[in-house]
């Protein structure tokens, strides 16, 4: 770690050779790797180490394409010698874990069940795994975009832009001090153990990706270090570094004791829990619930019985005060686009895809909004990618919808984000409320205001049989005015999914 966190800024010369050695250790460590027996359950080295080999070299291509033009501190240079020096350390300690060449890794060190050398592998995979996945979210296919990247969450890209501006990666002590300025911290052990939950990388630094994915993890934004805490500091049910494996490996000795469970970072889908629980057949579930705060997926498996035991003890933590401490964002449609949708007799609150439902929870980062149960049942289709952009769902946040001062129906909604709610409504600079002065709303019919696109059908399963029904046509779109924004708390009710449903956790 001393050695990536004082890794000198290359040159231009040296970096493309830097570049290359990188490749060349991660084919070595490749070759022993595979007469290694290790686990093909994610995180894989066999899989990771020439995925990585291959990102790097398109990386050294799309540098040399682009001439290594000038960059300020923190940005795409600075990022690749932390980047590199830190795979090179770490490639030296698996390689000091795996078998010397030409000997099978049978029977002995990191390849006995339960080793302390075991562990370590496993640990290193996962650090090469958050790699990878760093490297592609700053680098896709090779080409830099860090000055670029969206932070799902609107609170969270707003701070990191604000306080590091175009730098996509900065030292420890610095962010530390700029996240006091919002959600202070305490010195000593509680900086240490934020440090090894934020580093996922292990380099003494911390990435707008890595940021990003915490954010996402202890979410929301207002709490977000008293959710940390609570979560992963007091709960004796949070693991950190472990894998799908070790998940189940834990677990066995809870078997006869159904509604035990852990949970801890996916590995597969960075920015989400897995959640591995006893059933009551004492069988061990591993899930990944659809994006939702973890509170919330703990305490709906409570309600069920799912999740009663955190890694088999009796206290269950008490999580019901984070439902109560997340504020919202409203925004206000105003008195132009009101009418708009009132020619069209329908309404700016009602569900585009079904037509039905009001909008209650807006897609994350897109911003687009929809109906819970739409959103549920276009989950349930295997679709990670929002149904009006195609853009990948990152998260989802709860919004409410009300009316105000007995006018009709002035929309409410929250955490809307920079982009546009239904694929027309954009935010305005100029913040503030516009109560409308027209006549009361039409009932509405089975027309929709226009999108800029279309709601994409369910991939590879037809036609959903469960949910909203089918998606109507719609029209071209249309110019609508943009929306004036402002900023409330009220309280938010919290819907009650199954804690069962979400996605299965590779294995």
């Amino acid at each position: 770690m001393a050695a990536a966190a004082a890794a000198p800024r290359r040159g231009p010369d040296g970096e493309p050779r830097a570049l290359a050695r990188a490749v060349r250790l991660l084919q070595r460590l490749q070759e022993r790797s595979a007469a290694a027996r290790l686990s093909a359950n994610p995180p894989a080295l066999r899989d990771l180490l020439p995925r990585t080999a291959q990102l790097l070299r398109d990386v050294a291509r799309a540098r040399r394409a682009a001439g290594g033009g000038p960059e300020g501190p923190g940005g795409a240079a600075d990022f690749l010698a932390l980047f590199l020096a830190n795979l090179e350390a770490k490639a030296r300690q698996v390689a000091a874990l795996l078998p010397p060449r030409g000997q099978r890794g049978a029977g002995a060190g990191p390849f006995q069940e339960g080793s302390m050398p075991r562990r370590q592998l496993a640990k290193l995979a996962l650090i090469f795994s958050h790699m990878f996945s760093e490297l592609s979210a700053l680098f896709p296919a090779g080409k830099y975009c860090g000055h670029t990247y969206q932070l799902t969450k609107s609170a969270a890209h707003t701070f990191w832009r604000e306080h590091c501006g175009a730098r996509c990666v900065l030292p420890w002590a610095e962010f530390e001090s700029l996240l006091c300025t919002c959600h202070p911290v305490e010195s000593g052990s509680t900086a240490h153990a934020l440090r090894a939950t934020i580093d996922l990388t292990c380099n003494g630094h911390v990435s707008i990706f890595e940021f990003d994915i915490f954010t996402r993890l202890f979410q929301p934004w207002p709490t977000l270090l008293k959710n940390w805490e609570l979560l992963a500091v007091n709960h004796p049910g949070y693991m950190a570094f472990l894998t799908y494996d070790e998940v189940c490996a834990r677990l066995q000795a809870c078997r006869d004791k159904p509604g035990s469970y852990i949970f801890r970072p996916s590995c597969t889908r960075l920015g989400q829990w897995a959640i591995g629980h006893v059933s009551s057949d004492g069988s061990i579930v591993q899930t990944i619930p659809h994006n939702k705060p973890l509170f919330e997926a703990l305490l709906d498996g409570q309600k069920e019985d799912f999740y009663l035991y955190p890694d088999g003890k009796n206290h269950n933590p008490d999580l019901t005060e984070l439902c109560h401490m997340e504020p919202h964002q409203l925004i206000h449609v105003s008195e132009e686009q009101l009418q708009l949708y009132w020619a069209m007799n329908s309404s700016f609150e009602l569900c585009k895809i079904c037509a039905e439902s009001n909008k209650d929870v807006k897609i994350e980062p897109c911003g687009h909004l929809l109906c819970s149960r739409c959103l549920a049942a276009w989950q349930q289709s295997d679709s990670q990618t929002c149904p009006f952009c195609r853009s990948q769902i990152k998260g989802r946040e709860v919004v409410s919808i009300h009316r105000s001062r007995g006018r009709p129906a002035e929309a409410r909604a929250a955490a809307v984000s920079p982009g546009s709610s239904d694929g027309q409504e954009n935010r305005e600079d100029t913040l503030g409320q516009v109560v409308p002065s027209a006549p009361p709303l039409s009932p509405p019919l089975d027309l929709s205001p226009p999108l800029d696109l279309p709601p994409e059908q369910p991939r590879s399963k037809g036609q959903l049989k469960v949910g909203p029904p089918a998606f109507p046509k719609l029209r071209a779109p249309l110019p609508l005015p943009r929306i004036r924004t402002s900023l409330s708390a009220p309280r938010e009710a919290t819907s009650r999914p199954r804690a069962g449903e979400g996605a299965t956790e590779n294995s």
